[in-house]
């Protein structure tokens, strides 16, 4: 059996479908994964033995520029990915049993499925992308936040007009071209009346948030058995369990002086400080041996062994610092962040920054609440609730899914 795995997005969009590609490969199935061609992830992907089909322009080179992505940037790429989709998945999925997508709204890759007549499953590693009772839409890149009294379904409504202006012209223009109907809703004929949802259950609850039909799988969680680099094992060795601070894909253009924030905040609780480059490029502005800076590393094994985690509030550095009962401290930038951040405040294993930018005084009050020992301990008991097995979970539904040919679940 063969299905395909697609997405846009950064390392937390990618990073699930190899783990989805190694349980299916575990099962006896050929995955192939679709996916941006960042060198990062390209070789994420190669450690996984996964091949990457390149999808689309590099992550990097649309959110790292010398200013953030404005709205012109969104109607410029969502185009460009939908006939990179209609292109790259038509030739990819010939022959297939079934195309699963994620990451940054998929239009085209329910359409390919459509055309190809086999079955077509969204997911989403969080839930609050999702039309809901109890939360607002999260705020895109360039675009404004709503006023707080806007009402939920009017913001809604809005988003689902904001989603048409962005995909449905050039969506329908490909469809067209393939002899199919238009679609009036671009968000409901992506998402499905029946998405996946691939967040934990304790993480990322859904029940009475959202009209439609979740199926929840569990996070999709890649081992990672790599050993850390010995520089950093030794810096571990040498004093007590340091404060991890680390954006990920984050630019973070809106905080300049975010290192010598960050570190002045860490060493202001009496905490050495680990230093993650990541996307924004953080360096520390002395030489002092109290502060070491990592790249791309093990952070399954690095989160275990660290005093907290400073990060953006990303699904997937939420979840590992959750399994490895490390206090945390998001400080979140964009869409699903907040709500991750409100999730973690709620279940008391770390704290929420009020806002997406630090300041000496805003990051060290939350890093006074994260390194509480009853806030360690909480992290500690929540880590054991957290589920391993989301990966073998969705596979097995992915198989049977394409194994019992449904059409595709487009509106």
């Amino acid at each position: 059996m063969r299905v395909v795995l697609s997405t846009w997005g950064s390392r937390g969009d990618v990073e699930p479908l190899a783990a989805l590609a190694v349980r299916l490969r575990e099962l006896g199935a050929e995955a192939r994964v679709c996916a941006p061609p960042d060198e990062e992830f390209a070789a994420l992907l190669a450690r996984a033995g996964v091949e990457l089909v390149p999808l689309g322009p590099s992550v990097r080179s649309v959110v790292t520029g010398e200013r953030p992505p404005t709205a012109k940037d969104a109607f410029r790429l969502a185009p460009e990915l939908v006939a990179a989709r209609f292109a790259t998945l038509t030739a990819v999925a010939e022959g297939c049993d079934a195309l699963l997508a994620t990451g940054l709204m998929p239009a085209g890759a329910p359409d390919v499925a459509e055309k190809l007549g086999i079955p077509y499953v969204f997911a989403c590693p969080h839930p609050f992308g999702l039309p809901s009772r109890h939360f607002r839409p999260g705020r895109r890149p360039g675009t404004p936040s709503p006023p707080e009294e806007t009402d939920h379904k009017v913001l809604w409504e809005q988003d689902a007009q904001r989603v048409n202006a962005l995909y449905g012209e050039a969506l329908n223009r490909h469809r067209a071209a393939l002899g199919m109907p238009p679609v009036d809703n671009v968000r409901e004929h992506v998402c499905t009346g029946r998405p996946w949802l691939a967040a934990d259950p304790v993480l990322g609850p859904w029940q009475n948030i959202t009209e439609l039909d979740l199926v929840q799988t569990g996070a999709w969680i890649l081992p990672d058995e790599r050993p850390l680099p010995e520089d950093l094992e030794a810096f571990l060795d040498a004093g007590e369990p340091p404060v991890y601070v680390g954006f990920g894909s984050m630019a973070m253009h809106t905080s300049k002086d975010l290192a010598r924030v960050a570190v002045e905040a860490v060493r202001g609780r009496g905490r050495r400080v680990l230093l993650a480059r990541g996307w924004a490029g953080l360096a520390p502005a002395d030489d002092r041996d109290d502060c070491f800076v990592v790249g791309e590393v093990n952070h399954q094994a690095l989160f275990a062994r660290v005093a907290a985690v400073v990060h953006h509030g990303g699904a997937g550095t939420t979840t590992t610092a959750a399994r490895a009962g490390a206090p945390q401290v998001l400080v979140p930038q964009i869409v699903d962040q907040p709500h991750w951040a409100a999730r973690v405040a709620e279940l008391g294993i770390g704290a929420a920054h009020d806002g997406p930018v630090p300041t000496l005084d805003s990051l060290s009050a939350a890093l006074a609440t994260a390194l509480t020992p009853g806030t360690r301990e909480r992290a500690r008991a929540v880590a054991g609730t957290i589920r391993t097995d989301g990966a073998t979970v969705a596979a097995k539904l992915l198989l049977d899914t394409a194994g019992r040919g449904r059409p595709p679940a487009v509106a």
